[in-house]
């Protein structure tokens, strides 16, 4: 079994993942040699901090040992990628791959005969959503809160649709934008028909009135960067990068706007400050965002336990 998108998992099964890790957490030196003998793969082709950390590290705490490797330093670049995988899987158990395309990680898991996890691609982030919806059980101990995110519709939330909701929780997405690489426009009408618990607001049905209206219901208001992480510094984005300031601007998570709200802010990092949010709002909530970062870490473990049989 592969994770490649939450989509694919039964709801019943996002829950095993997320209690796994959970009890892990609560007693990490009860599973410091469940994956003994154990080996991953690690592939970057994006930049990365907490995944690399998350699966690194939480390989290490259960025991087992790490390979991390640049896309560009390997043979990827160069070779068919179900060649490479096929290499790759004679030598370890499992591999995580973060890679821009999901095309990619996609011929990666049909190739591979391990599991494949996908640590982040153009249309899904599922390990993140994972850890969110894990940090929203362990502040409230319950999924049954309404999370308001504001921002693109990207990777994460479409990982955030295909898992929040079903496990109970309501979803309220205010998405100015959309981004192609992540949902087309049918897709994007067919997520929203057949999701339940889910409200969405597009760029022509939102105003500063609707939105403060939509923050006060929110137990959670969530956002995340406006430009995928691969495009941030490269000039030859920047009139992309300006775009989408001008029309996301009125959505920053300010102060002002959170003014009556009781909500806790989240965000998955890494942070544009004046962006998307800003600094005031991300010092008093800093708490919540460094557990969905560290959380990243734990339920990574969840998924390695259930990828590979280990018994909790």
């Amino acid at each position: 079994m592969n994770l490649i998108a939450l989509k694919t998992f039964e709801t019943a099964l996002l829950e095993t993942i997320i209690e796994t890790s959970l009890l892990i957490k609560r007693n990490p030196f009860r599973y410091t040699e469940v994956l003994k003998n154990k080996s991953l793969y690690m592939l970057f082709e994006k930049t990365s901090t907490r995944t690399a950390l998350a699966f690194g590290l939480g390989f290490n705490e259960l025991g087992g040992r790490y390979f991390i490797q640049r896309w560009q330093d390997s043979n990827f670049v160069v070779g068919e990628i179900p060649d490479e995988t096929r290499c790759v899987a004679r030598n370890v158990d499992i591999i995580l791959a973060r890679l821009k395309r999901n095309v990619d990680i996609e011929a990666m898991g049909s190739a591979s005969p391990i599991p494949v996890i996908n640590g982040c691609c153009n249309k899904y982030h599922p390990t993140q959503a994972l850890a969110d919806c894990m940090t929203v059980k362990e502040k409230f101990g319950t999924y049954r809160k309404t999370m308001l995110y504001v921002g693109i519709w990207n990777n994460v939330f479409n990982s955030l649709v295909a898992s929040f909701p079903r496990l109970g929780g309501r979803l309220i997405g205010v998405c100015p934008i959309i981004n192609s690489a992540a949902i087309s426009a049918p897709e994007t009408t067919e997520v929203i028909r057949i999701t339940e618990n889910f409200e969405f607001y597009g760029r022509s049905e939102i105003t500063p009135e609707k939105l403060t209206e939509l923050v006060g219901e929110a137990d959670i208001v969530y956002t995340d960067t406006w430009v995928d992480m691969e495009f941030s510094n490269a000039p030859a984005f920047k009139d992309l990068r300006e775009e989408r300031a001008a029309i996301m601007k009125p959505f920053s998570i300010t102060s002002a706007l959170l003014k009556n709200s009781h909500a806790l802010v989240m965000h998955d990092m890494p942070i544009h400050v004046g962006y998307e949010i800003e600094r005031e709002v991300v010092e008093r909530h800093l708490g919540i965002i460094l557990d969905q970062a560290e959380n990243r870490r734990h339920v990574a473990k969840g998924i390695f336990m259930h990828l590979l049989g280990a018994k909790a």
